[in-house]
């Protein structure tokens, strides 16, 4: 088993710019738990949705627990995040006003072992906006070498 678990969410910093960002807990079942302190678990394509006032994660994978009897979980199901009751107000208002969406960037167990995901209220990029990004990583790399150089 791994000490620190990092699961990272790679496609976000290139289809989202973050606005701002949130550190809440996860809901989990036993075996769930126990996939994720293995470092089977993947929220590349997820996404964070309201239902009834409460924020969940929908389409984030935790493989099945190897050991796990007839009590495994799914492998695909929502999840419900732990927020702040005012933290999910604000969040609501700012999704439903200003058409902005909640993206996971991170899931990661703190020094207690608890899982906790990284979520960041954000604005999608335009193709123009991306195609900026990339040229910008591209001129860091040259500078770098430049300097590597001399």
């Amino acid at each position: 088993m791994q000490k620190n678990i990092n699961i990272l969410n790679k496609r976000a910093k290139f289809e989202f710019e973050f606005i701002e960002k949130y550190t809440a807990g996860i809901v989990l079942a036993g075996t769930e738990i126990k996939s994720i302190r293995l470092g089977k678990a993947s929220i590349a394509d997820s996404f964070c949705e309201f239902q009834n006032g409460e924020l969940f994660m929908i389409n984030s994978h935790v493989e099945e627990y190897s050991f796990g009897t007839h009590y495994n979980h799914k492998a695909k199901s929502e999840r419900k995040l732990l927020l702040n009751k005012k933290e999910l107000k604000s969040l609501n208002k700012s999704v439903q006003n200003k058409g902005l969406t909640i993206v996971p960037l991170r899931l990661f167990t703190n020094e207690k072992g608890l899982a906790k995901v990284e979520i960041a209220l954000a604005k999608g990029k335009k193709l123009y906006d991306k195609r900026e990004t990339i040229k910008d990583r591209e001129n860091k790399i040259s500078l770098d070498r430049l300097k590597k150089a001399y």
